[in-house]
């Protein structure tokens, strides 16, 4: 969702009544529990990979440059 869509639905949820905002927040919560699942599978994916060693690398090689 973008940031129109954001502010579309946020907009809907202000102006809805009873069941229909309450269809809502079930949707919103179903997305954020999706969400979370999604950077959980690449969490384990960028570890399985070692991307998340390469990056940890990346950052400390650039805190030694601000030092």
């Amino acid at each position: 969702m973008d940031e129109e869509g954001r502010k579309e639905f946020m907009n809907d949820f202000t102006k809805a009544e009873g069941g229909t905002r309450l269809d809502m927040w079930d949707y919103a919560v179903s997305q954020q529990v999706l969400w979370e699942q999604i950077i959980a599978d690449i969490q384990e994916i960028a570890r399985e990979q070692g991307v998340d060693k390469k990056l940890d690398q990346m950052m400390q090689d650039d805190m030694k440059k601000l030092d």
